[in-house]
């Protein structure tokens, strides 16, 4: 089954090799923001004659051509989603490596009048929040502190590091 970034690639003339679509489909695939190594370790399980060196042109191309979006996360290495339309908010755990990709609707709101009052319309939001999960024995750090844990309209983007 042909990936929304195969269509992509395809849409725009660019040639499709075998490890292009590999590479395709585990970005299309992917819960997470991959960096360039764990896409090569994914490619490399598909085809072990993907090179590193393949991969990083492939995410290059990509990223030119409009398909990938490079995110720092907090990390020494970039990190890569595909590109899209909806705008979205990422929340990194520093200690872990998790990453939260979660909507909010207000904020986007806010942004967009903010914009406004300065005479631009707003083309794009990113919004990357870095931070650390409270522990469950500190406690809130005063009563009007929010709560723990995520609201619903949060979705796991990314597994832990560790896992």
């Amino acid at each position: 089954m042909e990936t929304r970034i195969e269509r992509l690639c395809m849409e725009i003339g660019l040639k499709m090799t075998g490890p292009r679509r590999a590479i395709a489909r585990i970005l299309s695939e992917a819960n997470d923001h991959p960096d360039v190594d764990e896409l090569h370790r994914l490619a490399h399980t598909l085809d072990p004659r993907i090179s590193l060196a393949t991969v990083y042109r492939t995410v290059r191309l990509f990223e030119q051509h409009g398909i990938l979006e490079r995110r720092n996360l907090g990390s020494r290495r970039a990190r890569y989603e595909m590109s899209g339309d909806r705008d979205h908010f990422h929340l990194v755990d520093q200690e872990s490596g998790k990453v939260i990709e979660f909507d909010e609707p207000e904020t986007e709101i806010l942004m967009r009048r903010v914009a406004a009052r300065h005479g631009f319309e707003l083309m794009s939001l990113k919004i990357e929040l870095f931070g650390r999960k409270l522990r469950a024995e500190a406690g809130p750090l005063d009563a009007t502190a929010p709560a723990t844990s995520p609201p619903d309209n949060m979705r796991t983007a990314a597994k832990s590091a560790a896992e």
